[in-house]
């Protein structure tokens, strides 16, 4: 365990007089935060819980008996003996002058209207202002979806706070002195223009109404909240629903233990893509005589062009009768099935116990192939454990924080808030990625390696490590298998032989390792700039050896945490959606595994493990597959090399799709189901954080649109099993026989908490945080040492392709954009497809930053607008893979990593040109409509 900082006392109970009644409070716990315990009401407005007591807005004046002045009850501590009264005349009067002098300057108008300030003017029976109103600010409607109403801003600095000490986002300042003070956006910029992330936790913090959601929701009143989480990244934030009319108003965050209230602009900004007119609302046939190709696209707005509308038992029997045609005929493996990482963990188990049972084989897979596949292989490898040993909060228990080959400040938002934080209270954080990414400015040590030179950086590290003498002996000793192999290989690697190929010289390479082996507690973080290279797997397996060579794992702030990308990927993946495994990682061709699920599902296995995402696709280009049933994934835009994976599926027989929008793939389907948004059904996901937490339902589905769950077992029984799952609790029920992980979870537990982590193997166990305490889950107890050797991209740049291309995410948009495009505030922001070029190279290529610009690879080209960024490496170029105009995937390198079989997003050869097509605004409208809606508003 990390010892605690002894500068900060231990906290010890005190007795006091609160109101002339005897009470016990901590030394630790302001007289407010008692008072609050006690259930005695002191008004307040600058105090927010769980942000730093500032004592400047005066309402929460308390009088301490022998003291001269009234005291702030939020940031005044209590001694033994101290006598305390918060309702004396003389405290209420200076409580009502403070309220009153705020009121004064507030306009009675709609946005603030029961604010805090209002509730507690009326508690204290605080009438009309007897001052006059000081000079204020015009209003600014530049954000699309945050209002600036500073006529309604009290200055009580909450709003500061929450940017610059939670979100560590540094947007928003106070300026200027006495009667024209002010907050202020960056330089006093429009907030619309300034570097504001939209967030949205200064709108949270604001207790006035002075910064609100754009567009007036707030005003309305809600008939009903609903608690759920968050449906995009794997971060897992609770949130709140505030809907009216079935209708999604505004969402706040909730204080769950992934976000502790914090959201992001995607969470907090991005929900109304439910409400778009697009959702998929009858099933739909494909009409008899309209062709599949590569190239096919359907306008959203003329969907009957290509499909007729079909009763539920016309498209159920259709979709169930084609996929049981082509099993019955060309065999079992003819079938396969790609499940949803942004499905609940039953939809997952019951998706790929249907392609089991159902389709008789395991070609099941979904969208962890693409993500962290190889970071899986190598973990399951050295210490037969994919999920991650620490969650993301702990970091706030380290000295040292790696971050490699991942963007949190775009990916995962939150979790970089919680990196930041720590940053500032001391712990020295590291930085390594090719791209100067946001966090870097946060940083005490940024590495900016050389694009797929991982390895070579990695096993420099433990180079120095190892020749120095920084190990953990006996941690290496008892513990650990293979570190002889290790040390062997890394003597070759030496920083000054590495620095020319990796770019970072080599006494920075000395100081870092240094400073990770020795700290207390050291903790890596990575994502898919690690794991999406032919040498992802061996790029994972460097920073196993890191944190087995030195001890650091198996203790708070000390561990590895693979950031999961979408919602549930790790609870897809635990729950048996991919295809060599069966649910919490039990391996299909292992005869004791077989038995156990071939005994609880009551049918004959296939003992060999099933195609992968990228494999299937290959299969069908051969006519080996000939039907799948595809629920809420969209491969015709995350398939490397789409042009190729689009062929593949128009050369399919029979496609069933399910979602909720007509995707990119559901252009080639032969039967499109239309399924539920996530806050229209109930179930449960698994975070990053290995949190298995309950999904709400909060508002009913358009039309005659059906929850996947359903969906998933109708099929199932027209394809002749014998299932009667009734609601997702069944499911989930069935789960904890044969996931020993979550054995001790009930659903009625998480009804009553929300979250609970796994692993939690009986009933009321709290669940463990921290995992691989004493042992790994091998069958020696011990993790394993896997040496990892110099191995180069499967192509590098040459005279004819001489850039390298790199995909990724933006903060707005997610995954293939179907959901994120559709939400009119995040499309608004970032509408038009970009690519992020050093400003030299552009120049170098005469291409001035907003005009077009063509990539091209071997398999493709796009062409989309040049963004300068001086935080690129020279010679790449980056792509967000979400515009379907410009599909960064058409470009990708299919080739796959041996182990993860995961394909190699992160480094192809381009040639970057000016000029091109303007790419052709896609019609989805959110954007356009709101940005009319502004117009309107301003004028």
């Amino acid at each position: 365990m990390l010892q605690k900082n002894p500068a900060v006392p231990l906290a010890t109970s005190v007795t006091f007089t609160l109101n002339g009644q005897p009470v016990v409070g901590s030394s630790d716990e302001t007289i407010l935060e008692t008072a609050d315990r006690l259930g005695v009401e002191i008004p307040r407005l600058c105090y927010m819980e769980g942000m730093r007591a500032d004592g400047n807005c005066r309402t929460c004046m308390v009088e301490i008996k022998g003291e001269r002045v009234l005291a702030a009850s939020c940031c005044r501590y209590p001694k033994d003996g101290m006598e305390v009264t918060t309702n004396s005349a003389r405290a209420i009067a200076s409580q009502k002058m403070s309220l009153e002098l705020l009121l004064a300057d507030i306009p009675e108008t709609s946005y603030t209207l029961n604010s805090e300030l209002d509730l507690w003017a009326k508690k204290l029976e605080v009438g009309k202002p007897r001052f006059h109103s000081r000079q204020q600010p015009t209003e600014d409607l530049s954000h699309p979806a945050m209002a600036v109403h500073l006529d309604a801003c009290i200055q009580c600095k909450r709003c500061v706070r929450a940017c610059r000490e939670e979100q560590v986002n540094d947007v928003i300042g106070y300026a200027f002195r006495g009667g024209h003070s002010k907050i202020v956006f960056d330089l006093d910029d429009p907030m619309g223009d300034s570097t504001c992330v939209a967030c949205g936790e200064c709108v949270q913090a604001c207790p006035t109404g002075a910064l609100m959601p754009a567009r007036d929701v707030a005003k309305i009143v809600p008939e009903k909240t609903v608690d759920s989480v968050c449906p995009y990244c794997g971060v897992g934030c609770q949130l709140t629903y505030n809907i009216k009319d079935n209708t999604i108003l505004y969402v706040q965050g909730k204080d769950g233990p992934a976000n502790s209230s914090r959201l992001c602009v995607k969470g907090r900004y991005g929900f109304d893509y439910v409400q778009h007119r697009h959702r998929l609302t009858k099933p739909l046939i494909r009409k008899k005589g309209v062709p599949k190709h590569k190239d096919f696209a359907v306008d959203p707005e003329k969907w009957h062009e290509v499909f007729r509308e079909a009763t539920w038992d016309e498209a159920l029997d259709f979709a169930a009768n084609g996929l049981r045609d082509i099993r019955d005929t060309y065999g079992k493996k003819a079938l396969a099935g790609f499940g949803s990482a942004k499905g609940t963990n039953e939809e997952a188990y019951l998706f790929q116990k249907l392609v089991r049972t159902g389709f008789g084989s395991n070609n099941v897979d979904h969208c962890t192939r693409l993500c962290h596949a190889s970071s899986v292989a190598a973990l399951m490898e050295g210490i037969n454990s994919g999920a991650v040993s620490n969650q993301v909060r702990d970091v706030a228990n380290a000295e040292v924080i790696f971050v490699i080959g991942a963007n949190p400040s775009v990916n995962h938002p939150v979790a970089a808030t919680f990196i930041k934080n720590a940053a500032k209270a001391g712990a020295k954080l590291i930085v390594a990625d090719p791209r100067r990414v946001e966090l870097a400015r946060h940083a005490d040590y940024f590495l900016q390696f050389n694009p797929d030179t991982d390895v070579a950086l990695l096993n420099a590290l433990l180079h120095v490590i190892v020749e120095e003498g920084l190990v953990d002996d006996a941690f290496i000793r008892d513990r650990t298998s293979g570190y002889e192999a290790l040390a062997e290989n890394v003597k070759k690697f030496s920083p000054e032989a590495m620095a020319p190929i990796c770019g970072i010289d080599a006494q920075t390479i000395r100081e870092v390792a240094r400073l990770y082996a020795t700290s207390k507690g050291s903790m890596i973080l990575w994502g898919m700039g690690i794991s999406q290279h032919v040498h992802g797997t061996d790029n994972a397996r460097c920073l196993i050896a890191l944190a087995l060579s030195t001890g650091q794992i198996g203790k708070p702030g000390s561990g590895l945490h693979p950031l999961r990308g979408q919602n549930n990927v790790q609870g897809a993946s635990d729950s048996g959606l991919i295809p060599m495994f069966y649910p919490d990682y039990q391996r299909v061709d292992t005869p004791a595994a077989r038995e156990r699920f071939e005994k609880l599902w009551k049918t004959e296995l296939d003992p060999n493990p099933g195609l992968t995402v990228v494999e299937i696709m290959h299969a069908a280009k051969k006519r080996e597959i000939r039907g799948m049933y595809i629920m809420g994934e969209n491969p015709a835009m995350s398939d490397p090399d789409v042009d190729h994976a689009r062929e593949a599926m128009a050369a399919l027989d029979h496609v069933v799709v399910q979602d909720i929008f007509l995707t990119e793939t559901a252009y080639l389907a032969d039967v499109v189901l239309p399924a539920t948004a996530w806050p229209e059904k109930v179930g449960t996901v698994t975070n990053t954080d290995r949190m298995v937490q309950l999904g709400r339902k909060a508002i009913e589905p358009p039309g005659d649109a059906k929850e996947d769950f359903w969906l998933i077992v109708q099929l199932a029984k027209r394809m002749g099993l014998d299932w009667r799952y009734e609601h997702p609790r069944d499911a989930f029920n069935e789960m904890r026989q044969c996931m020993d992980s979550i054995a001790g979870i009930t659903w009625e537990r998480l009804e009553e908490q929300s979250s609970v982590t796994y692993p939690c193997v009986k009933e009321g166990d709290p669940g463990d945080p921290v995992v691989f305490i004493d042992a790994f889950p091998t069958a020696t107890g011990r993790g394993k040492f896997v040496p990892a050797d110099l191995i180069s991209a499967n192509e590098r740049p040459d005279a004819e392709y001489p850039m390298v291309l790199i995909t990724g995410r933006q903060l707005e948009h997610w995954h293939t954009g179907s959901m994120t495009r559709r939400a009119s505030a995040l499309d608004y922001i970032e509408p038009e497809p970009v690519a992020s070029v050093h400003p030299l190279d552009l120049e170098a290529l005469g291409v001035p930053a907003g005009t077009t610009l063509t990539i091209a690879s071997r398999r493709g080209e796009i062409s989309l607008y040049a963004r300068a960024d001086d935080g690129m490496p020279r010679g790449a170029v980056f792509v967000p893979f979400c515009y379907y105009e410009a599909a960064a995937n058409k470009l990708t390198n299919p080739v796959l990593d041996p182990f993860g079989k995961i394909p190699e997003f992160k480094y192809c050869a381009v040639k970057v040109t000016a000029g091109g097509e303007t790419p052709e605004r896609m019609s989805f409208g959110g954007g356009a409509l709101l940005a009319d809606a502004m117009k309107s508003a301003s004028q």
